[in-house]
């Protein structure tokens, strides 16, 4: 089922509050049956669901009009999660969206600097106290305008945070590019 946005284009949730994102673009929202496509690709390893999901995002990236970013940053995944998973789920959706899109993926941009309790299940404010200080930016050549790129928005507090430090490091716009945003 596609995400319809109010008349300004913002769901409810995102107008209560100020992000260090600018935007965010999510075409799905996270029910069924996008939601059970997601759970396969990200949980049971079906990595072709997950370049189906590239292609449905990639489609709504170049049909949106949005402002082309200089580059795509997938959103980091701790080390223990990426050794249990074996893939992160946002460098897989980033990786054919890059290529058809020509952009550079800089996986080298930003890094998890601690690893977080699982975000699935904690409350919004749980989950923003639990990523704070995760995320630092490796190196000084920031992209005036970054996509980050994941496979669901949920409170959006992960990638906030890592807005936050990009627009610390000198990144002007940082967009975020999900599969789905949660429903509320």
């Amino acid at each position: 089922m596609p995400y319809a946005p109010d008349a300004e284009g913002s769901c409810r949730s995102c107008t209560r509050r100020r992000w260090h994102f600018d935007s965010v673009l999510a075409p799905y929202l996270y029910e069924y049956p996008v939601d059970r496509l997601v759970q396969r690709f990200k949980y049971e390893g079906r990595l072709e669901v997950g370049r189906v999901l590239a292609t449905l995002l990639g489609q709504a990236v170049q049909c949106s009009g949005t402002a082309r970013p200089e580059a795509l940053l997938p959103v980091p995944l701790a080390r223990s999660k990426l050794r249990s998973r074996g893939f992160n789920q946002a460098v897989e959706l980033a990786r054919p969206i890059a290529k058809a899109l020509s952009l550079p993926m800089r996986r080298d941009l930003c890094v998890r600097v601690r690893a977080t309790q699982d975000q699935a299940g904690l409350r919004a404010r749980d989950r923003r106290r639990n990523v704070h200080g995760a995320f630092a930016v490796a190196g000084n050549l920031v992209p005036r305008h970054i996509a980050l790129i994941d496979d669901v928005l949920t409170t959006g507090n992960t990638c906030g945070e890592i807005a936050r430090v990009l627009k610390a490091a000198g990144a002007e716009r940082v967009d975020v590019w999900v599969v789905a945003r949660a429903a509320r």
